[in-house]
């Protein structure tokens, strides 16, 4: 509480400065932004007084706790029928460095990581041209039947949608028996930017932003969560962004059914889109700052550690983040794009960072439930920052020795 009014009295510098002054007595009363006020906080110079702002707005409702996952991440394949210019991940069956797992390299996959202590899967790949549904749900209750306290978060909203079209069935029947296969979350990816004539430029042939919004929206009406996502920082405007983060936001009040809001920052190498000047590190924490105090009806924003760096990620928790995802183990759709982050993180790293940043780490699971809050008088949290996680060296070493899978 003490921090909290420490907070408070730094918003009241700012209820003096002026130029916030009417959108920060709205952030104190917690009352709903505007579009129009996104847009002033997307415009404003002030960076450290929209942090303040965001900050505030966080500390209200997460209060010091942040987060992170022990998860994997699994590409099940990289072919892909689309071509988007911004993706430097999809290939052709042509091509020499395209790969796809079958069921038994997926459970492999998986197996190697329970012994290291996840929780989650996030299986994503390319809409492959010649992979049946059975497919699918095979891996899916394999992956179950392997250890079914194993969350599987799987799948974009485009993902489902060819899925569906494989199934030839309707997406609520394709989600309910992808559902019943064991997928417990889809993942929030493939939203890009949700207005036509941007989507058009970065991801011609993918689907439409209203699409994507329905895919989640049917499986909300199922019972089921889900995150979301936007990529910035390419060709869009601030106007765009905002409209974006209003339709996810009208979604949500329908449904309730996204846990989490990660803002992915582009990566610009290897491909067609020409982007002068890539997010900066004030675009990226001006963008999480203003995707919290817009978004009052979700409780978590991911500081995407893969894309923006460790360090932006810490940085990130006193701008409005209360989360900086996971251990990910093997990631390749953004570090082929270009992104020269590890392929990995200890949990000792992301705990120590946490901390660092001056917030109480919690170790949590796919639907941003605590698992384990790690308080800094614990001798097992000790034992972890001074890197005695024996999963997290095993880890390391696994995954050094790991190259991207063949055919």
């Amino acid at each position: 509480m003490a921090a909290f009014r420490a907070r408070l009295g730094a918003v009241n510098f700012v209820l003096e400065r002026g130029e916030l002054r009417d959108i920060a007595e709205k952030v104190v009363g917690n009352l709903r932004l505007s579009e129009d006020d996104a847009l002033r906080l997307f415009a404003t110079r002030d960076l450290p007084a929209l942090g303040a702002l965001a900050d505030l707005a966080n500390r209200r409702r997460n209060g010091l706790r942040a987060s992170y996952i022990v998860n994997r991440y699994i590409n099940y394949s990289n072919y892909c029928i689309l071509s988007c210019q911004f993706c430097a991940f999809s290939r052709k069956k042509r091509d020499a460095d395209g790969f796809e797992l079958d069921a038994d390299q997926i459970v492999a996959k998986a197996r190697e990581a329970l012994d290291l202590g996840i929780t989650e899967l996030h299986i994503v790949g390319g809409l492959h041209p010649s992979l049946p549904f059975s497919y699918y749900t095979g891996f899916l209750r394999a992956l179950r039947a392997l250890d079914p306290r194993l969350q599987l978060k799987c799948f974009t909203a485009i993902e489902v949608l060819h899925l569906a079209w494989l199934a030839k069935k309707s997406v609520p029947d394709t989600l309910a028996e992808l559902r019943d296969a064991g997928l417990a979350s889809l993942t929030g990816g493939g939203a890009e930017i949700f207005r036509k004539e941007v989507r058009s430029r970065i991801a011609r042939g993918k689907e439409s932003g209203a699409e994507y919004l329905d895919v989640h929206r049917q499986w909300h009406r199922i019972g089921g969560k889900s995150t979301c996502t936007m990529l910035f920082g390419h060709v869009e405007s601030h106007a765009d962004r905002v409209e974006h983060l209003c339709q996810l936001r009208a979604l949500q009040d329908e449904t309730r059914g996204f846990t989490g809001f990660v803002p992915l920052a582009y990566q610009p190498d290897n491909n067609t889109i020409p982007v002068e000047h890539p997010p900066s590190g004030q675009d990226i924490l001006r963008t999480v700052a203003v995707s919290r105090l817009y978004l009052d009806n979700f409780d978590h924003i991911t500081a995407y550690w893969v894309g923006i760096g460790l360090r932006m990620a810490q940085v990130a928790l006193s701008h409005g983040a209360d989360d900086i995802h996971g251990t990910i183990g093997e990631e390749h759709i953004f570090h082929m794009a270009g992104a020269r982050t590890p392929q990995l993180q200890a949990e000792r790293q992301l705990v120590r960072a946490i901390r660092e940043a001056g917030r109480v780490p919690v170790q949590r699971d796919m639907f941003y439930q605590p698992i384990r809050v790690w308080d800094d008088t614990d001798p097992e949290s000790v034992a972890l920052e001074a890197g005695g996680d024996a999963s997290g060296q095993r880890v390391a070493e696994t995954e050094a020795a790991a190259t991207l899978p063949s055919r």
